[in-house]
């Protein structure tokens, strides 16, 4: 069946990583830049410098798609069992890329909802409170803050310059702090934070640890068990390049027994595949938060994605974007533009975020219109270019950004 995808391959080879590497002549493997580019059709059409928002598919994720539903319109469910290896095989990619437990992950709608798993499972009790930065996207905010109505406090971290310090960090911790909630990377800002640091500070002190992934995973290397991380969520349509509306979560053995799933339903249950025998008892694992019929084509997708990332190898990706970041920041800091974004190399991710003097209420469409896209808002200009991208596409977006101010 055309539909179901491969298995993540060996990394040795060059033909064996999806052919995007050369042999260098001093050994070991290069990015072939040109060879990656044709893995994006966005190229043939915009530069592209918004994953941080929504990212474009590659090729292989809309080849999955169109695979699976010629599938599904000329066969129905004649493949099912052959659908549920290819959950099954995106489900070890997903663990393998933050380094869990294949029965630690469950496939969720978007990090929303793995937040929310956390947030409305626990067995809360009054008085106690939440530690959260005050810049966060508001999927890691409202989760914490309808908790009020159980007398649970969310205590509020003061960002200062789009950075969360760590001192600021745990002066709002206390004996009542239950759990502290943190981005790996802020949307706006970029700022990357320290969650090593963070998660020896919450075993140390026996407070739960909460990640919102979204804006590092696929960018940026991810290990729940170095960090201690309790509790992981993101959807796959940023950094992932997958589509919109199915993300991974991550729910640690060691915790699992503290949340209680919330919504219910037969896919919840150990009996699952055993429709008419009753049981009322949770599977073992993380699935136990998988209510109902998984979303199966568009897992099928985020499994493809994860592939290529895999393939590519986070570290690849890392280094080739925080090279194209340095010729970002070095056009800005040659243009007197201010920098919002942490230029320290520990706290830098793939957001650059910016401030221009002049009025940018007309910059995003003007620059979709010149065939570019970024994202203006807060204030604030943030580029977010991926491993694909190149340095032309960089000298090319900051020509027509010169063109803007002199208009």
């Amino acid at each position: 069946m055309n539909s179901v995808r491969k298995s993540t391959p060996h990394l040795a080879s060059p033909h064996e990583r999806g052919g995007i590497f050369d042999l260098c002549p001093k050994g070991g493997l290069i990015l072939n830049l040109e060879k990656i580019r044709k893995e994006f059709p966005v190229t043939e059409e915009l530069i592209f410098f918004d994953h941080a928002r929504v990212a474009p598919l590659p090729e292989r994720v809309r080849k999955v798609v169109t695979e699976f539903v010629d599938d599904a319109t000329r066969f129905g469910t004649a493949h099912y069992e052959t659908w549920m290896v290819g959950i099954e095989q995106a489900r070890k990619s997903f663990a393998r890329l933050i380094n869990a437990e294949t029965d630690e992950v469950a496939f969720v709608k978007n990090t929303s909802e793995g937040l929310a798993i956390v947030a409305n499972g626990l067995d809360w009790k009054s008085g106690d409170n939440v530690v959260i930065p005050d810049i966060e996207f508001p999927a890691n905010v409202y989760p914490w803050w309808n908790l009020k109505r159980l007398g649970v406090e969310t205590r509020m971290v003061h960002a200062i310059e789009g950075r969360v310090l760590f001192d600021d960090l745990v002066k709002q911790v206390d004996a009542r702090t239950r759990l502290i909630s943190i981005s790996s990377v802020e949307c706006n800002s970029g700022f990357r934070s320290d969650l090593n640091r963070i998660g020896a500070f919450c075993k140390e002190k026996g407070i739960l640890f909460c990640v919102d992934a979204i804006q590092s995973l696929g960018l940026l290397p991810m290990d729940v068990k170095r960090d201690h991380i309790d509790f992981l969520s993101a959807d796959g349509h940023k950094w992932m390049l997958s589509v919109e509306g199915l993300g991974g979560f991550y729910i640690s053995r060691d915790v699992l027994e503290k949340v209680y799933p919330v919504t219910v339903g037969w896919g919840n249950m150990v009996n699952a595949a055993d429709f008419m025998n009753y049981e009322f008892a949770f599977r073992p694992g993380a699935q136990r938060f998988e209510e109902g019929s998984p979303n199966t084509m568009s897992i099928h997708a985020f499994g493809a994605a994860l592939d290529l990332l895999l393939e590519t190898g986070i570290e690849n990706i890392e280094q080739r974007v925080m090279a194209l970041g340095d010729m970002i920041l070095e056009q800005l800091q040659k243009r007197g533009l201010k920098i919002y974004s942490s230029t320290q190399p520990e706290e830098r991710s793939g957001n650059i975020a910016f401030v221009m003097n002049q009025d940018v209420s007309r910059l995003y469409d003007w620059m979709l219109e010149n065939k570019v896209k970024i994202t203006v808002r807060d204030g604030l200009v943030r580029l977010s270019p991926h491993f694909y991208n190149s340095e032309d596409e960089i000298l090319r977006c900051f020509d027509l950004l010169d063109k803007y101010l002199k208009n």
